[in-house]
C-alpha cells in the first residue's frame, strides 16, 4: 500500500488546509483529487489511494471538514456534513489544485473522484473548474442536496465542464434506478463527454475501477 503522510498546506494569499497525499513510485503521470466519503478519510479512501498511486497518479486529499476529516462515526458524519457549502467544497479542491500545481502537474492533467460524498462533490467541482476530468462513485444528493448548503446534482449536472462519469451501484445505496436517470439525462445536455454506467455491488466492482481508471486515461493527457 502507498505510504500517505498528512500535512498543513499553506498559499502565499493565505489560505490553508489540511491535505492527505500519496506519490506514486514511478513516473507521475498525472494528479487525482480523491474526495473522501461522509465519514472522514476511512479505510476504504486510503486504499482507493492507494490503488490509484500504484496506477501512477500522485494523489491528493483534501480534508473537507473544518478542522480535519479524521474518521468519525455516523452520526459526527452527518453533522459534518450538514456544514458544507458549495463554497466550501469549491475552496477546499482550490487548494488541493495548487498543491498539485506546485508539483508541475498541468490542469488538464488533472482529475478528481469521490465516493458518496465525495462523489457528489466530485460532480459539483466537474460543474465549476476545467480541469482535465471527473469521476463519481455512488454519489447521492441527486434530487435532495446532501446539506442544505450544497446544490442538488440534478440541478448541475447540466453544467458540467469537464468530461464526467458516474458509477453507481444497482443494490445496496438509497439511490433508486429513476433517480439515477434523471441524472444521466441532465448531464447528457452538458457540453462535454459524459457516461453513467449502474454495476452490480458484488460482480462489478472490479469493471467499475477498470471503467474509472480508463477514464482518467482517456481524458488525462
Amino acid at each position: 500500500m502507498a505510504q500517505t503522510r498528512t500535512e498543513d498546506f499553506r498559499l502565499a494569499d493565505g489560505r490553508a488546509l489540511r491535505l492527505t497525499y500519496a506519490e506514486p513510485d514511478r513516473v507521475t503521470r498525472g494528479g487525482l483529487v480523491v474526495l473522501h466519503e461522509a465519514r472522514g478519510i476511512t479505510e476504504a479512501v486510503l486504499a482507493m489511494v492507494a490503488g490509484l498511486a500504484a496506477e501512477g497518479w500522485l494523489i491528493v486529499v483534501p480534508h473537507l471538514y473544518e478542522g480535519g476529516s479524521a474518521e468519525v462515526d455516523h452520526a459526527e458524519a452527518r453533522d459534518k456534513v450538514s456544514e458544507l457549502s458549495g463554497q466550501s467544497v469549491l475552496a477546499a479542491t482550490d487548494i488541493a489544485f495548487a498543491w498539485l500545481a506546485e508539483r508541475k502537474v498541468n490542469l488538464d492533467r488533472i482529475g478528481v473522484i469521490g465516493f458518496e460524498l465525495g462523489g457528489a462533490v466530485a460532480l459539483v467541482v466537474a460543474a465549476s473548474r476545467t480541469i482535465g476530468a471527473a469521476v463519481t462513485v455512488a454519489g447521492g444528493g441527486i434530487i435532495e442536496p446532501l446539506a442544505a448548503g450544497l446544490p442538488p446534482l440534478i440541478e448541475v449536472a447540466a453544467d458540467l465542464r469537464v468530461p464526467w462519469l458516474g458509477l453507481y451501484r444497482i443494490e445496496g445505496d438509497d439511490i433508486t434506478e429513476q433517480q439515477v436517470e434523471k441524472l444521466r439525462d441532465a448531464a447528457s445536455t452538458a457540453p462535454v463527454a459524459t457516461d453513467v454506467v449502474r454495476f452490480a455491488f458484488e460482480t462489478g466492482g472490479f469493471e467499475a475501477w477498470q471503467r474509472a481508471l480508463n477514464w482518467f486515461d482517456a481524458h488525462l493527457r
